[in-house]
């Protein structure tokens, strides 16, 4: 899937911070969070519980549970979002339906952003951990709810990794707030406690 650079991820998020609406709050989310559109849209108030959220096993590609450390911008976000009547944290116009995925490609699109995808952002992601970090192959892979390839790992490997996420969840925060300071990006950054 087409996907921004990531060294235009800061300028491009101030954009979006500047725009008003569900939609924008949506995108934002979903950046910061690396999540699929679909977990995202399909987001329950019964599943937020502080700063964690933990999409249900039934709505995950892998079928299994992915619990994702919320950063301080995205718990701003759903503080700010009304409640209303829906379960859902990002309503769309139909009483009782989430925002479609529709909806969010429109919107990306009508920002002049056309030629990439939203789920893109999450390629942005694995971009700017691998060539930017020192953060784990697989503490990367995790954040994206990617199962893992060998059924040896797999079968000793029980933990979600999540103090090790919640780390490099706010470094890619902190990262996609740095505006058009972030054009170029590519330095490398050690990451306290990344392995």
């Amino acid at each position: 899937m087409a996907a921004m650079r990531y060294a235009d991820i800061g300028a491009f998020m101030m954009e979006v911070r500047d725009r008003k609406g569900i939609v924008s709050r949506a995108l934002e989310f979903t950046i910061l969070t690396a999540a699929r559109t679909a977990e995202v849209l399909g987001a329950r108030w019964n599943e937020i519980d502080g700063n964690v959220w933990t999409i249900p096993a039934e709505r995950m590609k892998g079928g299994r549970p992915h619990r994702i450390p919320l950063c301080d911008r995205a718990i701003e976000i759903l503080d700010a979002l009304p409640r209303g009547e829906s379960e859902f944290v990002f309503m769309g116009s139909r009483a009782g339906s989430p925002l479609g995925a529709a909806a969010l490609l429109r919107h990306f699109h009508l920002m002049g952003h056309t030629g990439l995808t939203v789920h893109g952002f999450r390629s942005s992601f694995r971009d700017w951990a691998a060539e930017t970090t020192a953060y784990p192959n697989h503490v990367v892979e995790m954040a994206l709810a990617h199962t893992v390839a060998s059924g040896v790992e797999a079968a000793y490997r029980r933990g979600d990794l999540f103090e090790k996420r919640r780390r490099l969840m706010t470094d890619w925060a902190a990262y996609c707030d740095r505006g058009d300071r972030a054009a170029g990006g590519g330095e490398i950054v050690a990451i306290r406690g990344a392995s």
